[in-house]
């Protein structure tokens, strides 16, 4: 079964969107490689010119860093003031689903992320930035554990350090991993959550007439949708390595392909009971 138009419609997009900002950003070389220790604190060299270029720009503050909160508050609004016929069990799943693989890949999978392991596995290490800006080497479960370090709590690490300058007692700062591949979590989620809104806003598209409180929600669908687009160039533009964005769209995009499966399944069973009925009609 494939993909309704309006999912394949906004899938079309979404990747015409993605490969050519990626693209643009390898030939005027607007991306940041975000794993390399040397330069991941440092601000954009574009951010005083181009305002989205800064991480601390609006949408990357306050919509991109909680994006799947904003994606779950559009989805219950939608859902809630939906009439019975469309206010389902499955789409309830469907939201769970997407949820438990935001989670696995992200936050926790029997103790780090998948993404987490990923970078280990692809040669990355567990960085810390001093503030002169010199990275030093850390074991990486003080990355797996989301740990900070300081000269007071953890003076080995500063006594074997190969940098000159060591920073004040009371300072400290958590380690991050780099070097590694850093599959773009942005790209993941932002490509999932596109993907999870659309197949919930045909739902509402379906019906014949719409409450006022419903209207509203749809109108909410389509902003956030529309949001999470333009999150997508602006990360495509200056953030990560063109791999990195490209598994992570390719990642979002599987996650939601699974939930389609049960569908898949339904319909292949629909098709099979209709060939047997028009069999037995002959």
């Amino acid at each position: 079964m494939s993909m309704p138009d309006l999912r394949l419609a906004v899938f079309t997009a979404l990747t015409i969107l993605a490969s050519s900002v990626t693209l643009y950003s390898v030939i005027h070389n607007t991306y940041l490689d975000t794993s390399n220790p040397l330069l991941t604190h440092l601000s954009h060299p574009l951010s005083k010119t181009h305002y989205f270029a800064s991480k601390a720009n609006f949408i990357n503050v306050y919509f991109i860093k909680k994006a799947w909160a904003w994606t779950t508050a559009t989805f219950f609004i939608s859902w809630i003031t939906s009439p019975p016929s469309i206010r389902t069990r499955e789409r309830l799943l469907k939201w769970v689903a997407h949820t438990t693989m935001w989670l696995i890949f992200t936050g926790w999978f029997f103790g780090p992320a998948i993404f987490e392991r990923l970078i280990v596995a692809s040669g990355g290490e567990c960085v810390l930035a001093l503030p002169s800006g010199d990275p030093i080497t850390v074991p990486v479960e003080l990355c797996f554990t989301k740990s900070h370090l300081s000269p007071s709590s953890h003076p080995e690490l500063f006594v074997t350090s190969s940098s000159s300058f060591t920073p004040p007692v009371d300072w400290h700062a958590a380690p991050r991993l780099r070097r590694g591949h850093d599959v773009s979590g942005h790209i993941f989620l932002l490509t999932m959550a596109i993907l999870f809104l659309t197949d919930q806003l045909r739902y509402s598209l379906r019906l014949i007439e719409r409450g006022a409180l419903h209207t509203v929600a749809v109108a909410a669908n389509v902003m956030m949708i529309l949001t999470w687009f333009f999150a997508t160039y602006t990360t495509c533009l200056y953030f990560h390595t063109p791999l990195e964005k490209i598994t992570g769209f390719i990642l979002g995009a599987s996650c939601f392909a699974i939930t389609l499966l049960p569908e898949v399944e339904a319909a292949e069973k629909r098709r099979k009971a209709g060939n047997v009925k028009q069999l037995k009609e002959t």
